[in-house]
């Protein structure tokens, strides 16, 4: 199947729109996640111990702050996208998921991956994710080692701090892991 430019355009733009997704939460740039969903953005993340579903765009911004904090630190890699576009306006896409995740709460460090499966839609010209969900790969946690230093830390810095969190806890339940 040969592309327009404008179907090669969108691609781009996708795979962009995605890589801004992984960057705005490692780093809780709120600005720029808030301008990455449609209003009515359904999410359903299943993870080893845990799901997370709720609506809503001004909810997922709410979760993201409440989860990529201060005392968190976060790595996100999104690789091997699988786009196809189903419409003029709609699309669908299939990421492979690496990912690290460190609380310095419970002293932990998550490593993972899973697979993403997303829905696109162009709302005034822009690409925005309308549905996203995962199914976890692997998911292995482990007690952080009391020689480790963190000698960087930017979610300290740019993350919500404990006394600006909100509860979350109505949009993730707990399971046995598997």
């Amino acid at each position: 199947m040969a592309y327009t430019l404008q179907q090669l355009s969108d691609l781009e733009d996708i795979r962009t729109l995605k890589h801004r997704y992984f960057r705005g939460i490692d780093t809780a740039d709120a600005d720029l996640l808030s301008g990455l969903f449609t209003d009515d953005l359904a999410v359903d993340y299943r993870g080893g111990n845990y799901r997370v579903s709720l609506t809503g765009r001004e909810n997922m911004l709410e979760f993201l702050a409440n989860s990529f904090h201060s005392e968190a630190v976060a790595m996100h890699h999104g690789h091997m996208p699988e786009i196809t576009l189903t419409g003029e306006d709609t699309a669908t896409g299939i990421w492979y998921l690496e990912d690290i995740f460190i609380n310095l709460m419970n002293q932990t460090h998550t490593i993972g991956s899973a697979i993403y499966k997303d829905e696109y839609r162009r709302e005034n010209g822009q690409w925005k994710i309308a549905r996203t969900e995962y199914d976890r790969i692997f998911e292995l946690i482990t007690p952080i080692a009391d020689s480790a230093e963190l000698t960087s830390h930017h979610l300290a810095k740019f993350g919500r701090k404990p006394e600006e969190r909100t509860d979350i806890s109505a949009m993730i339940s707990w399971t046995e892991a598997a």
